[in-house]
């Protein structure tokens, strides 16, 4: 009897504690792939950020398994089966996603595989608890985090311990007609995406060398730390966790052992909010794009193009968002306290629609996520689930002034404004033309006027929302 087995990488593009991995270490050959699936729903609208990660993580990961990958482009329910026949595979591995078309997908290929003698088994890698598995006294899925994380989470079963790499795997690359897919997005010259090369090391020894740098520097101060944007209390974890280029299981175990207090219960509950955005994707599927409170979907947002595109290129006026947005178009990234308050200002102030705002990190961050984006999102304009009070508006002036109060974030996105005294860089628009061009910085000129009035805007969110509250 031949013993081949196919290993279908997905978001696990790991060889560490990767259950899949593990099932293969008893077979001749294992055949290592990856598919593109065209009716995948990420697959389809995958930005540009997420485009340049993928690629370069398949070429991690690649050089991993010794140059055996093979990546196809296509419907996975065609071309694994292809495979099985072709190579005479009798078993094939992969690890679960969670999302409803992945899922349906999978279960359609299972039963196919199965139902033709080959062996099919999917793991867990990616979520310390399957969203399946968590419900409420009343047998629901938790809509509030607090609850979900401490009696749906805690209380239930603590993450199992890491698995250790089988020492010795048989990788062999696919000969086969199928056509493989070849990436060109990273030969793209004076693409955006160019420049994460400078900030980012991709794939999972890059991810191992970004857990040990927060350990080893950020974690000490994480509780209080992680709130200021120019500090290094942040583990910059995400687009690894996201592409599982590191498992949730070796981040939460390490946490334990090497954090204590406050800064170990903060960073823990971290994770559980990323497990929280999965409990609701898996459960509420329509979270991409449709309102969880439906009531939400006769909101009168407001549209209006010329401001959006100023948000998103951070020309609003405002320092902080505009450093905010530009330390995203630059790195790939935003700090979590500056994405609350550029998200805060695009739906409260600008009244635009959340779905403009999630279109918009979906393209440009490297950590772009179908269950945290669009929960995140949500739960700012308060069209979510355990959302953020509709009259909580974040005040971009007083919000840098207490998490940038040096300045340091501000100068390093906002060069322009670098010779400003700190009593001055938060709100320029409110000094006289003279001292700022003292200064060299000439409002309207080489920095923006302020695109609306801050305290105006967010009278007028206050009226709107609580008019919209109260119709009923």
């Amino acid at each position: 009897m031949n013993n081949n087995c196919l290993i279908w990488f997905r978001k696990d593009l790991r060889l560490h504690d990767n259950p899949a991995i593990d099932a293969t270490k008893d077979f001749h050959h294992v055949y290592p792939l990856f598919i593109i699936d065209n009716d995948i729903y990420e697959n389809i609208s995958l930005g540009g950020a997420s485009t340049w990660w993928l690629e370069n993580s398949l070429k991690s990961l690649d050089l991993s398994l010794n140059k055996t990958l093979k990546i196809f482009k296509g419907d996975s329910l065609k071309i694994i089966p292809k495979l099985c026949e072709e190579l005479k595979v009798n078993s094939v591995f992969w690890n679960r996603c969670y999302e409803q078309d992945r899922i349906a997908k999978d279960t359609k290929l299972k039963n196919y595989l199965l139902a033709n003698n080959i062996n099919a088994k999917s793991f867990n890698s990616n979520l310390l608890w399957e969203p399946w598995t968590i419900k409420n006294k009343s047998g629901n899925p938790y809509k509030v985090f607090t609850p979900f994380y401490k009696s749906g989470c805690l209380e239930s079963s603590l993450p199992r311990n890491p698995i250790k790499k089988p020492e010795k795997i048989l990788f062999k690359k696919i000969t086969t007609n199928i056509e493989e897919y070849k990436f060109n997005y990273t030969l793209k010259k004076n693409h955006w995406s160019s420049k994460f090369n400078k900030y980012w090391q991709v794939g999972e020894i890059g991810a191992k060398q970004n857990l040990d740098r927060f350990f080893n520097q950020g974690a000490k101060n994480y509780s209080i730390g992680r709130n200021f944007p120019a500090s290094e209390n942040v583990s910059r974890l995400s687009p690894y966790l996201h592409w599982g280029e590191i498992s949730p299981f070796e981040v939460w175990h390490s946490a334990n052992k090497k954090m204590s207090g406050d800064n170990k219960k903060v960073f823990l509950s971290e994770i559980g909010w990323r497990e929280f955005s999965y409990h609701l994707l898996y459960n509420f599927p329509n979270l991409q794009e449709n309102n969880l409170k439906n009531n939400f979907d006769n909101f009168p947002w407001i549209e209006d193009e010329v401001l959006l595109r100023k948000w998103e290129k951070g020309n609003t006026g405002y320092p902080i968002i505009d450093a905010g947005m530009r330390e995203l178009w630059e790195t790939g990234y935003m700090h979590n306290r500056v994405r609350m308050i550029t998200s805060s200002f695009l739906v409260k102030n600008l009244l635009q629609h959340w779905k403009h705002g999630k279109n918009w990190f979906w393209d440009c961050l490297l950590d772009a996520d179908a269950a945290s984006n669009s929960a995140s999102w949500q739960w700012v304009a308060g069209t979510g689930t355990d959302a953020t009070p509709f009259f909580r508006i974040f005040n971009p002036i007083t919000q840098s002034q207490k998490f940038d109060g040096t300045a340091n974030y501000i100068k390093k996105y906002l060069p322009e404004l670098k010779n400003l005294p700190n009593k001055l860089i938060f709100s320029p628009f409110e000094c006289d033309k003279s001292t700022l061009k003292s200064y060299g910085v000439v409002l309207g000129d080489n920095y923006p006027l302020p695109i609306i009035d801050y305290s105006n805007s967010r009278k007028r969110a206050l009226n709107t929302y609580t008019h919209f509250m109260n119709k009923d």
